[in-house]
């Protein structure tokens, strides 16, 4: 009965992403002196889960959902081409410290919202 509310699920979602994120945001600084050096990051969470530009037009939850299938390639990360090292390499540290604190947050936020729901969910059954 409970196993399908979006409000889990989406929170649940949110944490994976900021996960992925931190990994990649560890992997940059760990290559950060490597010669030629391509850094990578994710998606924000908002793009991968934004409506789709055709207003009306359902979109597919899960896989199966409306005979469509999640796509799993939105989740790839993308090169960063913003850098300008002398060693040729594309990650500043400084701005992957930056963004470690704000996927960080994400990730306090999407427990939050997860708790939060957790104790509305429990106060409901309670009152029964």
């Amino acid at each position: 009965m409970f196993e399908n509310l979006t409000v889990f699920q989406t929170a649940s979602a949110m944490a994976r992403h900021a996960g992925q994120s931190q990994a990649l945001i560890s992997q940059n600084v760990a290559n950060a002196d490597t010669p030629g050096y391509v850094g990578k990051e994710m998606p924000a969470f908002a793009e991968l889960y934004a409506p789709n530009e055709m207003a009306g037009i359902q979109r597919a939850t899960r896989q199966g959902h409306l005979h469509g299938s999640v796509s799993v390639q939105s989740m790839t990360p993308t090169d960063m081409r913003n850098g300008d090292n002398p060693n040729g390499n594309t990650v500043s540290l400084e701005t992957e410290m930056m963004k470690a604190a704000e996927v960080k947050s994400h990730h306090d936020r999407a427990l939050a919202i997860y708790k939060s729901a957790l104790d509305v969910l429990r106060v409901s059954v309670r009152t029964r």
